[in-house]
């Protein structure tokens, strides 16, 4: 069996201070006088303010530009060693802007960093589904002013808003040629996956484990080729249960991602690894990889080199 890091991928599910290294989180914790989160305890199912009180603690050691920066680098730095050859890198500039003086401060510092990441990277603005409809709205308008910026997203826990009072925020952000990639069907019913499809346009949904539960949501996913960013570590921890090989066998495309593993422990290369102990074999994680590649925003070029990649991986003795 051939070895995953080696694998030329995209990464499209990994959110700006989830990406941060477990050392970058002591060091400025400690230069902050702050405690370290404890990581999420395995041997219980938690729900989601479990995750969200860690989440905002390591919210809190980001302090300035520089430190946004030192995340993209660093976030970048680690998919390169576990294969991936483009980033799509999502952040709320809300959660920093009072820190920066602005949400366009914090987006600049973001670019920063994707200028000195050693793979390229595109960044997804996300508003929370908790947010009004019209600061989901002006944030859309921010990120079709950057260029970098090469998708929307909504993010946080779906249960907080209802999706057709984002279809305007996405109108705006599609009209300007971005992808629209919403978190839906974590806990919602695979409805919720369907309207984000169908009510906003969505180009990919972060998530998606309910769609499984529906032949009809699973139809119009595989008919559309709208891919589902799937992050296998992050849902034992939340008691989600998630099929793999149901969303395969529907003709789905599937993106593998880690979404915050600063608080789930597995980089991308692992997700691989589970997904191969789950009986994937080799030509079945190159398609994934090839998912990956084909649904990102990635300059042609780049995706061109990256799927000639796969080919060879695959036919490498």
């Amino acid at each position: 069996m051939k070895d995953p890091r080696t694998l030329p991928k995209a990464h499209l599910h990994l959110h700006l201070t989830g990406s941060m290294r477990p050392d970058t989180l002591a060091e400025w914790a400690a230069r902050d006088g702050l405690d370290v989160p404890e990581p999420l305890p395995p041997d219980r199912v938690h729900g989601w303010a479990d995750f969200q009180a860690r989440y905002d603690t390591a919210r809190a050691v980001v302090r300035s530009a520089g430190d946004i920066a030192r995340l993209v680098r660093e976030a970048a730095a680690a998919d390169a060693a576990d294969g991936a050859g483009w980033l799509e890198l999502q952040v709320d500039p809300t959660s920093y802007a009072g820190r920066l003086g602005s949400t366009e401060a914090v987006v600049e510092a973001v670019l920063v960093g994707v200028a000195e990441a050693p793979i390229p990277v595109g960044v997804v603005i996300a508003a929370s589904w908790g947010a009004a409809p019209e600061h989901a709205e002006r944030l859309a308008r921010l990120a079709v002013g950057f260029p970098g910026v090469v998708g929307f997203g909504l993010s946080n826990d779906e249960r907080l808003g209802r999706v057709g009072d984002f279809a305007a925020a996405c109108q705006i952000a599609a009209e300007a040629g971005l992808r629209i990639v919403p978190h839906a069907g974590f806990y919602e019913p695979a409805a919720h996956v369907r309207d984000c499809v169908e009510l906003l346009g969505a180009h990919r949904v972060g998530h998606a484990v309910t769609a499984v539960r529906c032949a009809d949501t699973l139809g119009l996913l595989a008919e559309r080729r709208v891919a589902v960013e799937l992050c296998p570590t992050s849902y034992p921890p939340l008691g989600v249960g998630w099929d793999l090989s149901a969303l395969l066998a529907a003709g789905v495309p599937v993106a593998l991602g880690t979404d915050d593993p600063l608080l789930f422990g597995v980089g991308l290369a692992g997700q691989y690894q589970i997904a191969r102990g789950l009986g994937c074999d080799d030509p079945t994680l190159a398609g994934l990889a090839r998912d990956s590649i084909v649904h990102s925003a990635a300059p042609e070029g780049v995706r061109a080199a990256l799927l000639a990649g796969v080919d060879d991986w695959l036919a490498a003795d």
